[in-house]
This record gives structure tokens, C-alpha cells and sequence, in this order.
């Protein structure tokens, strides 16, 4: 058993209308991927604990729709700051159900805290419009309004930050939310069910429904008449049934699917900055991140000096348990991830790529991984189409710019690219020119509630954080006044 702080923070039960709910006979363990050792048996709600869930928003709607924007702010600012004050607690809880580094949890913590906050402070910002009409006895007015009943279904690599991306702004802008989170990591959103109903949240206004039954509770969620908006982080694949399944009700949808990142490195970068960078963004979370680098372009002239400080550096990288102290790699999420990024490396190597470090599991059986590096890639690859979402970089070589531009954008996503140049004329052309939602310059860490977040090709539409982020959850409605004069 955990031994938290704060023991009310490991719920097992869905959370509908404020009330815990278990039911012994159907659950589903959730298991630390570093030991493997079973956490604690989560109960496994059915597509009518879905139903119920999405009805108790639906009436809870009225009330917090209407409730002043300073008061919504208000319950917000508290959950926030409850999150705060339990940030080593929820950060163990998180490093048990996904496996990241203890460092790495509380930073996660921290940053979806973040988009409470600033959502918090936004909702006072929901501003409308008056338009000047075209004739003098009528009044044009652009009013902003909450859309209703929203349903959003998270993944497992971020268990607290990917869920308050997208609820924050939900509740924020005036909306009910109902939030299942993924299997693997069910109780960082349980923990922070709890903390809300704390700070003050109504009931109905956040429900959490932990299941295994994905198909047939994601169809409730993505079909019932009563739900107006769906918010996915997910894969292409599976992003892509649940937009044909709420097109039966024209629902509106923001989805932040799968990435293929591309970090391109000039010959004019900084090499030491470079490696900083790509580390950065490939090696977090081991790799499991939509935003990581999956593809790494070295330009010729100085591939040999960037590769033996890159190797230097993912040496370096330690990989173990994450509540163990200096670990920076913990473990990968489950067997059918470990799987996958062996396929894909076997399938690099069978096709001529050449392995420069790692490339084993560290422990027979276990989900560690070392961090791996493998150069000479090409298109012919599968991991220059597929997601690698581990510890593993694709080197590749190119010689012009142009020829860097067209391979970074070889794909069918469009989520997150990176690329190092001090060049400021290069900068422009490159950033204007790469086919991406997000850019990162000189830097591999891009992630702040402030900026927008969101991808475009297959990687999905829609933005969270930012000033943008609560957009996605109102309506606008236009109202003209007759008989003004």
C-alpha cells in the first residue's frame, strides 16, 4: 500500500455527483510498472455509470453555467492551491501508476496545477462583442456561452497534466465535465477528483469514471445526446473512430493526436545547446511524450562532432526506479510498449541503421529500457512513420536546408518540430516552413499554460492553454435587437 501523506488522496471508486461509488465485483488492478507489483483494485465502471455520470453533469450544468465568473474562478483558485500543497503526495501517486522520476512527477504536478490556475484567471476574460449593424433600428450583439456537457478522455503518459489541460478551461468557461482517464493510470485523476470536491466543487459539476471497458464506455461518452463537446488526447487511430462516433450527434471535438517530431540541427547550431535540447524533449518521460523527438536530422558537416557529444550525454542517463534518488529513465508503461519499441529498432537495424548505443532492456522481464541511440536512418524505416514513444533516437543525415524541411514534413503529423540555428533569417524561413502546431527554437521543452498547444494534419485540431484554450469550450451566440429607435 502507498503510504501517503494524506490517505484520502488513493480513491478505488468512481466519483458521480460528488458521492464515491464502489462496486467489489467489478474491478481491475492497477499495477506500478517499475515493480510490477499490484497498487490497488480500481472499480471498473460500466457504460452505465458512463450514463449516469454524463446525466449528473447535464443537471449540474444549470447551476454552474450561471454561477458568476468570479465564483467559478474562486472554487478554481482552491483546487488549485490544494494541488500545491499536495504535490509530493500526488507526485509519488503519480510515479507509482506511470513509472517517471520522482523530480519529473512533482514537475508534472506543478505544471497541470498551472492550467487551474490560469484557466482560473481567464474565465473572467470571456469577453463578447458588440457589432456595429448595417441598419439604424437594430443592435448586434456576440454573446459567449458555455456549451454544455463535455466528455474528455485522457492518456496515461501524463495522468495529471493531460487531464487539466483540458478540464480546467472546461470548468472555467462554465461547463460539466466527464473525465475518463486511461486504465493504466486511473488514480492521479481519482486524487484529483478528491481535491476538487475539497475545494468546493458542486455536485455533477466533475465526474471520474475509471474503466476497463473502453469501447463501450468511450461510445457513451462520444454518442449521448446530452454531451456537446469531446476533448481526446490519443492516438490517430483511435482519435479517429471516436470523430466518427460523435458525428452522429455533430458534437464539437478538440483532438491532440498522434506526433512524429522531427529535431533538425544546422551546421551552424550550437552543438552543446543542441544536445541539451534533444535530450530534453526525447528522453522525458522515457520517451513516452506525443511531443518528443522521434526523428533526429544532423546536417553532414558537423554529424560526427554532435554525435559524440549526443552519445556522451545519453550515456550519462540513468535508468531505475523513480523513486530512487538520481534516476533520470524510469520504466517504460507496460509490455505492449516495450514491445513496440523493440519492433520497431529490430525493424531500423534489418533495414541497414546502425546501433551506437543501448538498445536492450536493462533486466530480462522488465519494462526498463536503456536509452538507446541508432544512426544511418532512413524513410524505409517503420520508426520514421510510427511513433517510437520510448527511449530511442532516430539519427538521420541531410545536406541542405530544403532537404531538411522536406523530410521533417514527410509525415501525416503535424504535432511538434524542433530545430537549432542562431541564424535569425533561417529561423523565419524554417518556422514558417515546417508543418507543425508547435515549434520549438533553440529549446526542447515548449510546454507552458500560456501558449497555445494543439497540432494540425492527423495530429488533431483544437488548442488547450493559453488564452485560446477556453474557446474550444464556448459558443457563440448572436443576438439582434429590433425596434432600437
Amino acid at each position: 500500500m502507498l503510504q501517503l501523506q494524506y490517505p484520502s488522496l488513493l480513491q478505488a471508486g468512481y466519483f458521480i455527483n460528488n458521492e464515491w461509488k464502489t462496486d467489489t465485483s467489478a474491478t481491475f488492478p492497477v499495477y506500478n510498472p517499475a515493480t510490477g507489483e499490484e497498487i490497488i483494485q480500481v472499480a471498473d465502471a460500466a457504460d452505465t455509470h458512463a450514463t449516469a455520470a454524463v446525466e449528473a453533469a447535464h443537471a449540474a450544468f444549470a447551476q454552474w453555467s450561471r454561477l458568476p465568473a468570479k465564483e467559478r474562478s474562486n472554487i478554481l483558485r482552491k483546487w488549485y492551491q490544494l494541488i500545491i500543497n499536495h504535490t509530493n503526495d500526488l507526485a509519488l501517486l503519480l510515479t507509482s501508476e506511470q513509472g517517471k522520476p520522482l523530480a519529473e512527477a512533482a514537475g508534472e504536478v506543478q505544471y497541470g496545477a498551472s492550467f487551474i490556475e490560469w484557466f482560473a484567471e481567464e474565465c473572467r476574460r470571456v469577453y463578447g462583442d458588440i457589432i456595429p449593424a448595417p441598419v439604424a433600428d437594430r443592435r448586434f450583439l456576440a454573446m459567449k456561452q458555455p456549451i454544455g456537457v463535455v466528455t474528455a478522455i485522457t492518456p496515461w503518459n501524463f495522468p495529471v497534466a493531460m487531464i487539466t489541460r483540458k478540464i480546467a478551461p472546461a470548468l472555467a468557461a462554465g461547463c460539466t465535465v466527464v473525465l475518463k482517464p486511461a486504465e493504466d493510470t486511473p488514480l492521479c485523476a481519482l486524487a484529483l477528483a478528491q481535491l476538487a470536491q475539497e475545494a468546493g466543487m458542486p455536485a455533477g459539476v466533475l465526474n471520474v469514471i475509471p474503466t476497463m471497458q473502453a469501447e463501450a464506455v468511450g461510445k457513451v461518452l462520444t454518442t449521448h445526446p446530452l454531451v456537446q463537446k469531446v476533448s481526446f488526447t490519443g492516438s490517430t487511430e483511435v482519435g479517429r473512430i471516436l470523430m466518427k462516433q460523435a458525428s452522429s450527434t455533430v458534437k464539437k471535438l478538440s483532438l491532440e493526436l498522434g506526433g512524429n517530431a522531427p529535431v533538425i540541427v544546422f551546421d551552424d547550431a550550437d552543438i552543446d545547446a543542441a544536445v541539451k535540447g534533444t535530450i530534453a524533449s526525447k528522453y522525458r518521460n522515457a520517451g513516452q511524450t506525443c511531443v518528443c523527438a522521434n526523428r533526429v536530422l544532423v546536417q553532414r558537416s558537423i554529424y560526427p562532432a554532435f554525435m559524440e557529444a549526443y552519445k556522451k550525454a545519453v550515456a550519462a542517463l540513468k535508468v531505475g526506479n523513480g523513486t530512487e534518488e538520481g534516476v533520470t529513465i524510469g520504466p517504460l508503461i507496460n509490455t505492449d510498449a516495450i514491445e513496440k519499441v523493440e519492433r520497431l529498432l529490430q525493424d531500423a537495424l534489418s533495414r541497414g541503421a546502425e546501433l551506437v548505443l543501448g538498445g536492450q532492456r536493462t533486466q530480462a522481464n522488465s519494462l526498463y529500457y536503456a536509452p538507446t541511440i541508432i544512426s544511418r536512418c532512413t524513410t524505409a524505416m517503420e520508426l520514421s512513420r510510427e511513433e517510437i514513444f520510448g527511449p530511442v533516437s532516430a539519427v538521420y543525415i541531410f545536406d541542405m536546408e530544403a532537404d531538411a524541411i522536406a523530410l521533417a514534413n514527410n509525415t501525416e503529423y503535424g504535432l511538434a518540430a524542433y530545430f537549432f540555428t542562431p541564424d535569425i533569417h533561417k529561423i523565419w524561413r524554417v518556422a514558417e516552413q515546417l508543418e507543425y502546431g508547435i515549434i520549438g527554437v533553440n529549446e526542447g521543452l515548449i510546454s507552458f499554460a500560456e501558449a497555445p498547444f494543439g497540432g494540425i494534419k492527423q495530429s488533431g485540431y483544437g488548442k488547450e492553454g493559453s488564452k485560446y484554450g477556453i474557446e474550444d469550450y464556448l459558443a457563440i451566440k448572436y443576438v439582434c435587437l429590433g425596434g432600437m429607435q
